[in-house]
């Protein structure tokens, strides 16, 4: 499944070509999409590509070929797969097992969670969900409400934080954050990163733990909590 920028810009793409014979260019991708920077638009063409519904055409200015459509924008319906299947973080997500407090067991028991997929600690990422793998969680980093779900870390921007790439993040579900936590925010909509939140006025600060990289400023407009940290797993 696309996420829901991969879709639009597929959708755009189709139209124009429909209309004109030839593809938009990346300003008209990224005016139509309402992004700050190309950069974004190379990215999800990349994606595109790699999920098999473009093709890009070398030596061949605004050279893109449409190879198939998702069954949304009228392509033929396929066959079901046990492959990954990316999909935006937010919605279509499984309810977490409830914590073990929350049954009357004792929190040593562990708890099965979904891991959705990867987070950046870096430079961010499209936001994917995968589901498909789970994690046995302790039930004492699970607070006694609202969902929870892991991510493995992708990148050592959080190092210094103790979080290393490759380490399982567990995070509680929420659209709320506090100066000085640690967040899984979403940036214009489409990417993704684990980093230290601050507010300051209208502005957000997104801070890594290691001075390789610089802290990010952004409207608060443009950053989405989708969750807190909460716990980490790592396996030697």
């Amino acid at each position: 499944m696309l996420t829901k920028k991969q879709l639009q810009l597929l959708d755009f793409i189709n139209t124009r070509m429909q209309r004109d014979g030839v593809p938009p260019s990346f300003d008209e991708m990224k005016e139509a999409l309402d992004l700050r920077s190309k950069s974004g638009i190379h990215r999800l063409i990349t994606a595109l590509e790699e999920r098999g519904f473009i093709r890009r055409l070398a030596h061949r200015a605004r050279a893109i070929e449409i190879v198939k459509l998702p069954e949304s924008l009228g392509g033929a319906p396929t066959a079901p797969t046990t492959g990954f299947a990316p999909k935006v973080i937010e919605g279509d997500r499984p309810n977490a097992p409830q914590p073990a407090e929350a049954m009357g067991v004792e929190a040593v028991i562990a708890t099965n969670l979904p891991i959705m997929g990867k987070i950046a600690a870096g430079i961010p990422i499209e936001a994917v969900q995968d589901g498909a793998m789970n994690v046995a969680v302790p039930g004492s980093m699970l607070s006694g409400h609202g969902n929870h779900y892991a991510l493995e870390v992708k990148g050592d921007s959080m190092i210094n934080a103790g979080i290393n790439s490759g380490d399982i993040v567990v995070i509680r579900e929420t659209s709320q954050a506090k100066d000085g936590d640690i967040v899984v925010a979403m940036v214009e909509g489409y990417e993704t990163t684990l980093k230290r939140y601050q507010r300051h006025g209208n502005m957000v600060a997104l801070e890594a733990a290691n001075p390789a990289y610089e802290t990010r400023i952004l409207p608060a407009d443009q950053v989405e909590i989708q969750g807190r940290l909460v716990g980490l797993i790592r396996s030697y």
